[in-house]
């Protein structure tokens, strides 16, 4: 008899690039139990859009207001039978709607091993130059929860890697990218699956 459950939907939030939502795509793309159902960004260059239109997946613009001030954003959410909010690259606050709508299930990746390193404007390059300044020896990812606050939530996982004195921002960006390659994906499969 065939399993009559559905797949889990994944919802992802980008601003930019969107390495990382392709990534996550093409590492669900054949799962027969978790799926990304859409891709949503608030930049309208974001080269992001060009990445799900060439992975054949639904992308939709939404600028501030959108989020903040409506509820379209969360309409759309519900519309596309969300079940998880994924952050790739997002730098806006999650709106207190879509966090009320998906508690416990709006995950972010950050590239600093928090505490350290976050909050507001704490972002990509910003980020690996202020651990290149303070002279840091490790740096990291950090897989978490999402809350009403920047970087402040629960974390589900980090992974760490050596700052050596030849660093640069732009080296310590490269080894970052590789963490974050590797362990988004497996760690958004692992959470999903132990809530399942």
């Amino acid at each position: 008899m065939q399993n009559m459950k559905q797949k889990i939907h994944l919802a992802i939030l980008g601003s930019g690039n969107g390495t990382n939502a392709q990534r996550i795509c093409e590492y669900f793309s054949e799962n027969e139990c978790i799926d990304v159902c859409c891709i949503i960004y608030n930049k309208k260059d974001a080269y992001i859009a060009e990445r799900a239109k060439n992975l054949g997946i639904d992308s939709q613009y939404f600028n501030k207001h959108d989020f903040y001030d409506s509820d379209v954003v969360l309409q759309y959410l519900q519309e596309k039978q969300t079940d998880y909010v994924i952050l790739a690259g997002f730098l806006l606050l999650v709106p207190e709607n879509i966090l009320q709508a998906y508690p416990k299930r709006v995950i972010n990746i950050h590239p600093a091993l928090l505490p350290k390193y976050g909050g507001k404007g704490m972002y990509g390059h910003h980020v690996h130059q202020a651990v290149i300044d303070n002279h840091e020896t490790e740096s990291g990812i950090t897989i978490h929860i999402v809350d009403q606050h920047y970087d402040q939530g629960t974390t589900l996982f980090q992974a760490r890697c050596h700052v050596t004195p030849e660093d640069s921002a732009d080296t310590l960006a490269d080894k970052i990218h590789l963490l974050e390659q590797e362990y988004f994906p497996v760690i958004i499969e692992k959470t999903v699956q132990k809530n399942a």
